[in-house]
């Protein structure tokens, strides 16, 4: 005797719907994850209050906003990157060259006699351009080149930290005291009482965010990192979206070195380094899923600044080594990526 077969109700087009329960159950974990990361930023903020008081204060607040801007933009340009199926290894070290080189261009323009404000204005557009560039280098090896998007980006991790490291000759690229003062308020500077880099980090999420929900490209790299084939099938012009997304990157690498360079006026082997952990990171913590198709800029800048708390609050109560952050970094990755394909 064979057992009784329990028939499910049909929905539309004869297809069986699926109980209820389970579809209210699994609506309920998509919520959950959805507000996952506001959640895990508020209870660490919570937490950090009450190891430290300092913690909560405005100066503190607008220290970690100002040490997040720089990963924060980095991580704007990574979320297009990795909602559209790709990766990019080379951030931390496209900085530093880009860095290198921008500095070296002021010190050479201010030595002809420029005038300091200008010379600033050439570094930025030179920093942007060359930013593009290195972009758009990548999106071409991987369309064109039909190169792996990790390959690429993991071969110019090494090149672009190599040539920096040659331009410094082993040690470090010091911008003119004269420009360093100049440049100094680009970091240093605030507008209504709030640092620049974070107005400039709030513009470039802003426009992030109306880019990927309300245009065409949004919606473009979206469906590419959903399914590339389909998106072919639909008249997308794929290797076009990517390349422009590489090069998106890359401005925001460019956008987010101007920021950083008069915080320390100089560039050496060992800037930008791990930027790359810390930008993915921020992505994956936000809830955009690894294997792309899906992702907010919202939630990549919450993981942004949570991320930021994590440190500011391991500086700030030494509940262990401020050497360990980057490991603390790279757990939460794993569990965020573990709990992605428990929501898969």
């Amino acid at each position: 005797m064979q057992p009784e077969r329990t028939e499910l109700p049909a929905g539309p087009a004869g297809l069986p719907v699926p109980p209820r329960g389970g579809a209210r159950a699994r609506a309920a974990w998509l919520r959950l994850h959805g507000v996952g990361p506001i959640v895990g930023l508020v209870a660490l903020c919570v937490a950090g209050t009450a190891l430290n008081s300092d913690f909560a204060t405005v100066a503190n607040g607008m220290n970690v906003l100002t040490r997040t801007a720089f990963i924060g933009i980095i991580a704007v340009g990574m979320c297009f990157v990795i909602i559209s199926g790709g990766i990019d290894l080379s951030v931390g070290s496209m900085a530093a060259l880009i860095a290198g080189g921008v500095i070296l261009l002021m010190n050479a323009l201010g030595g002809h006699g420029l005038a300091p404000w200008l010379t600033v204005v050439l570094g930025a557009a030179f920093a942007v351009g060359l930013g593009a560039l290195f972009g758009l280098a990548h999106g071409l090896l991987i369309t064109r080149g039909r190169i792996e998007p990790f390959i690429v980006t993991l071969g110019t991790l090494g090149i672009f930290r190599a040539y920096l490291t040659y331009l410094s000759d082993g040690g470090a690229i010091t911008l003119d005291n004269t420009l360093a003062d100049a440049y100094a308020p680009v970091y240093y500077g605030a507008v209504l009482n709030v640092p620049i880099p974070v107005w400039i980090f709030l513009i470039v999420a802003v426009l992030g965010a109306l880019i990927l929900n309300r245009t065409a490209y949004g919606r473009y790299v979206q469906a590419i990192g959903s399914n590339e084939q389909v998106a072919r099938y639909a008249a997308v012009n794929v290797d076009r979206v990517k390349l422009l997304t590489y090069a998106l990157l890359g401005v925001c690498v460019g956008i987010a070195t101007l920021l950083y360079v008069p915080r320390l006026g100089s560039a050496s082997p060992t800037t930008g380094l791990l930027w790359e952990l810390e930008a993915i990171a921020a992505v994956i913590v936000g809830g955009t899923a690894l294997k792309g198709g899906s992702g907010s800029v919202a939630g990549t800048v919450i993981g942004a600044i949570l991320l930021s708390v994590i440190g500011n609050i391991l500086n700030l109560t030494s509940i262990i080594s401020v050497y360990l952050n980057a490991a603390v970094q790279g757990a939460v990755i794993i569990v965020v990526a573990f709990m992605q394909r428990r929501k898969r």
